[in-house]
């Protein structure tokens, strides 16, 4: 598979008590007509124990939310502030979801199982905390997708339908309700260290850093630990913009209160997948100015870090953390020719960033789709039969041939397929209509398994260099 997901014994945990007061406010499920589970993520659930359940104790615990034994005795809405669209708002927090339980993995790494369409909360503004069917499904295809190509990616671990017909202004109404739980690697965001500053809670925003770095990170706190952890999260983000990119994914909504400070990605809404290497290409209707279109990616996610980075001041000094913003562009340079040669099969080296610059150039002026130059040119090759006499080709055929093929790169079957697997709109649209139209879920679990060959094909996905070295105390 794509990512090896360590087999664990179920082992329960509560490290988020540490960050309250004042951090989350208990909350209580909606209590729905129905709970039909129609998804349930058994890769994932081996990986923190929680396979072994029944279908019924699975509903108990995911469609209407019990305790799981040890964990949180109640659910947790977060407190989070954030800039959306680069405007600041106060007002937000988790409006249709909470954090569920916290468990460790088979590695002993802390994990939450968070929830999405749960319920109102005191952050649910006007909103009836619901979440639809259709926007589970696409979680779902979402998730899974991103996970074959390499993205570090929160796991939708659940889908309950609720029984509830929903009311919603940019789709077809009435439309079908669902509960949604995600395995995450924390639900601690940018936004949470905003709110902590924007009330000036210097205590709060000292538990937020030293609970990232210890119980994240997995790292003791050194001399500046807000620099150090603001060292990890651009460690992190800049290896996640570059994956979105490889991957050819647009996230839709990069606010500062969708980024994770481990780097993991997560929270999909108007997501897509760009067929081609247009820099122009959005996945919000609502984001006219191409704010987070494909291209402006790593630029939005390190505008967001540079908030955490805002946020921080409080705690030390602009200098250190100024110098940990400034490794953002090099960083990300660095992760796009590992994750680049990494999809395409090839060894990195000293041409692989010119290489780069010549496929993209070539396919933006030929028109090749992005998941078919990776399928084709497996490997630093072109498959047989493949069209690729454009002169446009020629300066990157020139520079992939000075890059060593990876060992086996087309040994799996699925590079020997027609056509790749993707995921653009069409099909997405095309397997909930079957699901909306004739509640056939067969289109839904072949798209799953296909993707999930296709991760095992690509292996496991290039890990970022983690600590590559100690953060240094700047005065």
């Amino acid at each position: 598979m794509n990512q090896t997901l360590q087999a664990a014994k179920y082992t329960p945990a509560t490290e988020i008590d540490a960050l309250n007061p004042d951090f989350a406010d208990p909350v209580t499920a909606a209590d729905f007509p129905q709970a039909i589970l129609r998804f349930r993520n058994d890769r994932a659930a081996a990986s923190v124990g929680l396979d072994h359940l029944s279908d019924a104790e699975w509903i108990a615990h995911f469609g209407r939310f019990q305790p799981l034994d040890g964990s949180l005795p109640r659910p947790l809405a977060l407190r989070y502030h954030g800039h959306q669209f680069r405007h600041y708002n106060p007002d937000i927090g988790d409006g249709r979801g909470f954090l569920f339980a916290q468990l460790r993995d088979g590695d002993g790494r802390l994990l939450d199982l968070g929830t999405k369409g749960t319920g109102q909360t005191p952050y649910s503004r006007f909103g009836d905390g619901r979440l639809t069917l259709k926007g589970g499904v696409r979680e779902i295809l979402a998730t899974e997708m991103l996970e074959a190509l390499g993205v570090n990616t929160s796991k939708t671990f659940s889908i309950i339908e609720t029984g509830e017909a929903l009311e919603r202004n940019d789709e077809p109404s009435p439309t079908r309700g669902a509960a949604m739980v995600r395995l995450s690697h924390s639900h601690i965001r940018i936004g949470s260290f905003q709110r902590a500053a924007f009330h000036d809670d210097k205590p709060l925003l000292e538990r937020l850093t030293d609970y990232a770095l210890t119980r994240l990170y997995d790292e003791a706190p050194g001399d500046n630990p807000p620099a150090q952890l603001l060292g990890r999260v651009v460690e992190r983000t800049a290896d996640l913009a570059a994956s979105y990119m490889v991957a050819g994914f647009v996230h839709g909504v990069l606010n500062s209160d969708n980024i994770n400070v481990t780097g993991e990605s997560f929270d999909y809404g108007p997501w897509r997948f760009t067929p081609l290497w247009d820099a122009n290409f959005t996945a919000a209707y609502f984001d006219h100015q191409g704010l987070y279109a494909f291209g402006r990616q790593a630029e939005a996610i390190h505008w967001d870090v540079a908030q955490l980075a805002v946020s921080l001041r409080p705690l030390v000094e602009a200098a250190p953390l100024i110098a940990q913003l400034e490794r953002f562009p090099t960083l990300y340079g660095e992760a796009m020719e590992r994750r680049f040669c990494w999809r395409l099969g090839v060894t990195p080296g000293d041409g692989a960033g010119a290489m780069i610059e010549a496929a993209v150039r070539a396919m933006v002026t030929t028109g090749t789709g992005i998941d078919r130059f990776f399928h084709d040119w497996r490997g630093g090759t072109a498959r047989n039969g493949a069209d690729y006499g454009d002169a446009a080709w020629g300066p990157f055929q020139d520079a992939v041939r000075e890059l060593a093929p990876v060992p086996d790169a087309r040994s799996h079957g699925y590079w020997a397929d027609a056509a790749p697997c993707s995921m653009h709109i069409e099909e997405v649209e095309a397997i909930w209509g079957a699901i909306d139209q004739a509640d056939d879920w067969a289109p839904l679990h072949a798209k799953v398994a296909a993707i999930r060959r296709m991760g095992d094909a690509y292996g496991a996905r290039p890990m970022a260099p983690m600590n590559p070295a100690p953060i240094p105390f700047l005065p």
